[in-house]
């Protein structure tokens, strides 16, 4: 089996367009084309349906995905067991969009000598987890307990959360807007997995202001959620400042003030480590730690 091909079909996977897709391997459309092409035709089977908005998983499609990701991290080990001491640094940055990546972006470009490997978990605990186990360097997640014997963390990003609405909602023409001022109004976040950190976190914020949070309904990504929050005017959710800007629907992202919910973006390795990549990405995360000098700002207390 193509393994460009296995690797280009996880990477169109996260990104959800062929596009996105083709900018994040350094390769063309068409070439991204022809590697799945040629992957469902080594399978007989279609693994995307494609569609005016992008693409999406077929019911194969998803079978596949688990077992396409296990095959790269096989290929992975075997090619880092000849190359000791000489493997990339693997960081998961929990999703591609999110700041996190920015950061880790922007560290790659100032320090372009150092290979990343960049890793997508699904949330803190399996990222917790393959730090312990070696099969990463380092994490970016939020923190709700202390780290397991011999995980060591810093706090490296407070991002604060804008109030995203369609044209038609109540609020859409406020320049800024009070966490009082949301009382009532539905908070949609689908997907806040229950005991996830992000779920933990928006669960202590709706109790600390009376706010309605509604995780409740399938989870179809990002560009769903959006689409549907412009169409409905009774719709509205928080939205990261640092995730990188992706719908193109009519939105407005409105700034949250008295206080700014700040959601807590750490870094989490293994004291042990000795990969020569990773005590420059901490200095780096150290001396570039993002701040917005937010006067009036609120985390929730196990990130305090």
């Amino acid at each position: 089996m193509d393994l460009n091909a296995v690797r280009t079909f996880v990477v169109a996977t996260g990104e959800g367009r062929l596009q996105d897709a083709a900018d994040e391997l350094g390769v063309s459309q068409q070439a991204v084309s022809k590697r799945i092409s040629a992957l469902e035709k080594d399978l007989g089977v279609r693994l995307f349906t494609r569609t005016a908005r992008g693409i999406r998983l077929t019911v194969e499609g998803e079978t596949f995905l688990p077992h396409a990701r296990a095959l790269l991290q096989a290929a992975d080990r075997a090619v880092e067991s000849v190359r000791p001491g000489r493997r990339a640094l693997r960081v998961d940055v929990l999703g591609r969009r999110l700041v996190t990546a920015a950061m880790l972006h922007e560290f790659h470009r100032q320090h372009p000598e150092i290979e990343l490997d960049v890793v997508v978990l699904p949330n803190g605990e399996a990222a917790t987890a393959a730090v312990l186990a070696g099969t990463i360097d380092a994490a970016f997640c939020a923190r709700r307990t202390p780290p397991p014997e011999g995980v060591r963390t810093m706090r490296v990003h407070d991002e604060p959360l804008n109030f995203l609405v369609g044209p038609e909602h109540e609020l859409a023409d406020a320049p800024e807007l009070a966490l009082k001022d949301l009382v009532g109004h539905r908070i949609w976040m689908p997907g806040m997995a229950p005991g996830s950190e992000w779920s933990a976190y928006y669960e202590e914020l709706a109790a600390a202001f009376d706010l309605s949070i509604d995780g409740q309904g399938p989870n179809f990504g990002s560009d769903t959620m959006l689409d549907m929050i412009a169409d409905t005017p009774s719709l509205a959710t928080f939205w990261g400042t640092g995730i990188r800007k992706v719908w193109t629907a009519d939105l407005r992202s409105i700034p949250v003030i008295g206080p700014t919910p700040v959601y807590p973006h750490s870094l989490i390795w293994r004291a042990d480590n000795p990969h020569p990549g990773l005590p420059e990405l901490r200095e780096h995360l150290e001396k570039h730690r993002r701040s917005q000098h937010l006067d009036d700002t609120w985390t929730a207390i196990w990130a305090s």
